[in-house]
């Protein structure tokens, strides 16, 4: 289940995502402000002693069966908005970089809030 809070500001919707990610087990909280594709989703990185290539989970990963609360999902980049729609229908996220190719679980819930436009 996805769900999107819309708000005049300064109606208490971050102290809400807070509350939820602290109080549900696997809880994230995450500043869509802050946010960019990579740390929602994974990256793939080299280990500096091995010189190997892994895959760091993202917000999604880490909140998998749980809730992962993004405050500021206006204020979002659209590139980043767009890397999470694989994780809000099919539960997935699809990784294909620097010779890795994978496909990982992100059966998260969503929890977003934004101000109106003009808000």
């Amino acid at each position: 289940i996805n769900e999107c809070i819309i708000g005049d500001p300064s109606t208490a919707k971050s102290q809400f995502l807070k509350w939820v990610a602290n109080n549900v087990p696997r809880g994230i909280y995450t500043s869509g402000k802050a946010s960019t594709a990579r740390g929602l989703t994974a990256t793939v990185t080299r280990d500096e002693d091995t010189g190997e290539r892994t895959i760091e989970a993202g917000a999604l990963m880490l909140a998998d069966h749980g809730v992962c609360c993004i405050d500021e999902f206006d204020k979002m980049d659209i590139k980043d908005r767009v890397a999470i729609h694989e994780a809000m229908e099919q539960q997935t996220i699809s990784i294909a970089k620097a010779g890795i190719k994978a496909t990982l679980n992100a059966r998260t819930s969503m929890l977003a809030a934004l101000n109106p436009i003009g808000g």
